[in-house]
């Protein structure tokens, strides 16, 4: 009977095991890989780091103010294209980047959690020579990268800007905790992954004027095999809804920080600014009235301003 059960288990494992690596295949079915061709007319720069190609934009006087663009879950760094040429027109000198599975980005087949996305960032500024402390920007993903990379590396960073930042808990739709499923995450991402991801660009503005212009140029990334399966391991293994200690510690480092969300972001509530703001109470916070989850892109005129006073000034 033993030797019965242990083969139905084998046979079982085997099958879950076949159907998932199916799963796997077919969510990158049809599609290119990221290599030099794919990026033969991408903008920007790349280099090479321990897990794989990374592309960079980095522009401005080397002896001034480096800031440090970090985008979020979903869209690759040109959702600072309404931010990038302001700031670099204060006089910063500004970095912006593709997270691993993203954008022009290598999709190394790794686990993409904190210590991924926190070697990136190190690894990227060292290659870059970049050795004063940077003014770290992020925006939701972003945001919680920017504090785990503050707690990590204090010496590093100078200044925060958060921008609607991840990092405590949100209600999750069911799609997601469906996606977040073994085997059942894939057969989602291989039916219906793209509509899903699409339809989370409509929800991150408050109003439609930008969304198929933002569309086209996120369709580019989706081409490429491996962002499915990025995305899937970073809700698995990045866990952005349990950073509250490490909020706790980046507010006892004292240093400046800003805050910024949209009060109809419908991605992350506005309410967790009160989480983030007990966390860090010295922090300076601005409610966009209107703004989305993508303020900084849908409300450039307004961000913009502020953070270029912010990261000017002294403290």
């Amino acid at each position: 009977m033993k030797i019965i059960s242990i083969r139905r288990y084998a046979i079982v494992a085997f099958i879950l095991s076949s159907v998932l690596l199916l799963c796997v295949w077919g969510c990158d079915r049809g599609k290119e890989i990221m290599d030099e061709t794919a990026r033969e007319n991408a903008s920007g720069e790349f280099v090479s780091l321990t897990q794989g190609v990374v592309h960079y934009e980095l522009s401005g006087p080397p002896d001034a103010q480096t800031v440090v663009m970090i985008h979020g879950f979903t869209t690759p760094y040109f959702v600072w294209d309404k931010n990038y040429n302001d700031l670099l027109e204060a006089g910063f000198r500004v970095l912006r980047y593709d997270h691993f599975g993203r954008g022009y980005s290598d999709r190394p087949d790794v686990t993409y959690d904190r210590d991924l996305y926190d070697q990136q960032l190190f690894e990227l500024l060292k290659a870059l020579d970049i050795r004063k402390p940077v003014c770290l920007v992020g925006l939701s993903m972003g945001g919680a990268i920017s504090i785990i990379f503050s707690d990590r590396h204090p010496e590093q960073v100078s200044k925060i800007c958060l921008i609607a930042p991840a990092g405590y808990p949100m209600k999750e739709p069911l799609s997601m905790k469906l996606v977040k499923m073994p085997i059942l995450g894939e057969l989602l991402m291989m039916t219906v992954g793209d509509r899903i991801v699409l339809e989370g660009i409509k929800i991150a503005f408050s109003k439609p004027g930008q969304i198929s212009e933002f569309e086209e140029k996120f369709k580019v990334q989706m081409k490429y095999k491996g962002y499915t399966s990025a995305l899937l391991s970073t809700l698995r293994h990045m866990n952005m809804n349990d950073l509250g200690d490490v909020y706790d510690r980046v507010g006892k480092q004292k240093k400046p920080v800003l805050l910024l969300w949209g009060t109809e972001d419908k991605l992350l509530p506005l309410s967790n600014s009160e989480k983030v703001r007990k966390a860090i109470p010295h922090l300076e916070f601005h409610a966009i009235d209107g703004a989305g989850h993508n303020l900084n892109y849908e409300n450039f005129n307004e961000a913009n301003p502020i953070l270029t006073e912010f990261i000017k000034g002294k403290g």
